[in-house]
């Protein structure tokens, strides 16, 4: 099941397991049965704290592997076998059930514990969901934590009748004592603030007394990473206020052109900013949404003040925006009432539930293009519809899709209206531009990639001057046309919306921002 190095590797890590730990199978008669049991062995030999327990009367659901710590009570679960993205998950839950520490502030661990009730967590995933890891790894240490949490992966590929009965067409897909909590990548500090009664109100008090910030950087993607950054390399106040750490590179599979860096994905460039900007005294807050800016001519404090979704005010010398960009949506009639039913936007999470379906993909550029030649070697058949009447994606990658026998390429098609049975997709419509004809492509899921749209709605009201299409506008400084308030990245009018560029900008703007600091200062 293992390989060696893989062996040799693991062991190494559960070294770090000093309890007791059972892996408790329960099997059915099937070839996923055995190879959980093969692995749950391979475990064993590795840690004299480990042992193997066969009970299939523990679990309705088979095959699964439960990791449980018999002395605390805690019991994490695995529907499906834990490779691929989810090897990672697996780990975690041995170490963090064998009284290895686990990686949390003080407090966070403290609010997890006093959760004084039942939790049954079912989170659905596909092995080759980049989001899918932290979801399981988020609600994975809160059942280590906390024995009223009991937390179950489930393989949707394996557990497909489920899948079925559930209308679960997107992936992470969570449930919380039977229904639906949520779907999509969520973080920890999202789940506790959803759980936890009171929470966001507490949140909002402790950020309404931290002291004002010299600079403040709005967005926590690879712009706003770099500006942090070298704030704080100048030795200011520098502070981070995001939605989440990382954004939209977060949903970015596989990064090729990061200079000096052959290959990477999303999830880990994120992970590698963040950990990067621990290396300074950067004070990063997530889970909080900015919905207004306030200049230093309208506030009696002489700060720039923002105000965010949970009532709490942030302030700060000068602010540096980098609220990012998000996918572009088709806007046409049944896209909001079939969302995660159907139409989705990352091929590389929810390919995998439309296995041997018809899908569609919108948009003919590179992201549209990679999508279909991902998504041809999974579903039954690929329909790709560009409103142009030319494909705008590398011609390498259309060459790689005209090969594929199931893709089909059509041009100059105008996406009118997602039909569906009010429980899922099962057509699109488009409009022929050639001859205004409407046509119905039969089909089960619809994959978005049409480009993308600035986080600036919440800036339109403000001294903040933006373009028709709402991007920030800046000049070759990063300087708004509000006094102190800078930007950088996708959101703005700077050309090209690449992760490099979205850095050299973000470091440009804060050195911006530092220079326009010390001239107020003398």
């Amino acid at each position: 099941m293992l390989d060696i190095a893989i062996k040799e590797q693991l062991k190494q890590y559960l070294q770090n397991v000093k309890q007791d730990v059972q892996l408790v199978v329960s099997l059915d008669e099937s070839k996923a049965a055995q190879d959980i049991l093969a692995l749950a062995n391979e475990i064993a030999e590795l840690s004299d704290f480990i042992t193997v327990q066969r009970d299939d009367s523990a679990s309705i659901r088979k095959p699964v592997m439960t990791i449980s710590n018999p002395e605390k009570d805690t019991q994490l679960r695995f529907a499906g076998l834990p490779m691929g993205h989810e090897f990672t998950s697996l780990v975690l839950a041995l170490l963090h059930s064998g009284g290895h520490p686990i990686k949390l502030e003080a407090e966070v661990i403290e609010q997890i514990s006093q959760l004084d009730k039942k939790l049954d967590v079912e989170v659905f995933i596909s092995l080759s969901c980049q989001n899918c890891p932290d979801v399981v790894q988020a609600f994975n240490m809160m059942a280590a934590i906390n024995p009223n949490v009991r937390v179950t992966m489930i393989d949707g590929a394996l557990f497909q009748s489920e899948v079925k009965d559930r209308d679960i067409m997107a992936v992470p897909s969570v449930f919380i004592n039977g229904e639906l909590f949520g779907q999509g990548r969520m973080t920890l500090n999202e789940i506790l603030a959803k759980v936890d009664d009171g929470a966001a109100e507490k949140a909002a008090a402790s950020l309404n007394e931290k002291n004002p910030y010299d600079v403040l950087v709005v967005g926590g993607g690879p712009g706003g990473s770099a500006a942090a950054l070298y704030a704080a390399r100048k030795g200011i106040r520098t502070g981070v206020v995001a939605k989440r750490f990382g954004g939209q590179v977060m949903d970015t599979m596989a990064i090729e052109n990061f200079i000096s860096v052959k290959r990477t994905e999303g999830p880990r460039l994120a992970t590698d900013l963040a950990e990067h900007l621990k290396e300074y005294d950067v004070d990063v807050i997530t889970e909080q949404q900015a919905d207004k800016v306030m200049g230093q001519s309208f506030t009696d404090d002489g700060f720039i003040h923002v105000s965010l979704e949970s009532g709490a005010t942030l302030k700060s010398k000068s602010i540096i925006l980098s609220p990012g960009a998000r996918w572009r949506e088709m806007n046409v009639p049944g896209e909001q009432e079939y969302r995660n039913k159907g139409v989705a936007y990352c091929p590389h999470c929810d390919g995998p539930l439309f296995k041997g379906k018809r899908t569609a993909v919108i948009g003919g550029g590179n992201s549209g293009i990679e999508a279909a030649i991902d998504l041809a070697g999974i579903v039954e058949h690929v329909t790709v519809l560009e409103f142009a009447d030319v494909l705008r994606a590398d011609q390498v990658l259309i060459n790689k899709a005209n090969s594929l026998p199931n893709i089909d390429i059509i041009t100059m098609a105008q996406t009118t209206e997602v039909i569906g049975d009010g429980k899922r997709v099962t057509s699109l419509k488009y409009k022929d531009r050639h001859t205004d004809e409407i046509k119905e492509v039969e089909l089960s899921g619809i994959f978005v990639q049409i480009g993308l749209v600035p986080n600036t709605e919440w800036l339109k009201d403000s001294d903040v001057k933006l373009t028709e299409r709402g991007e920030i506008i800046v000049n070759d400084r990063g300087e708004t046309s509000m006094p102190g308030v800078f930007a950088a990245g996708d959101a703005t009018t700077v050309p090209y919306k690449q992760i490099i560029i979205a850095m050299g900008d973000g470091a440009k703007a804060s050195l911006s921002a530092f220079d326009y600091l010390i001239r107020q200062d003398g």
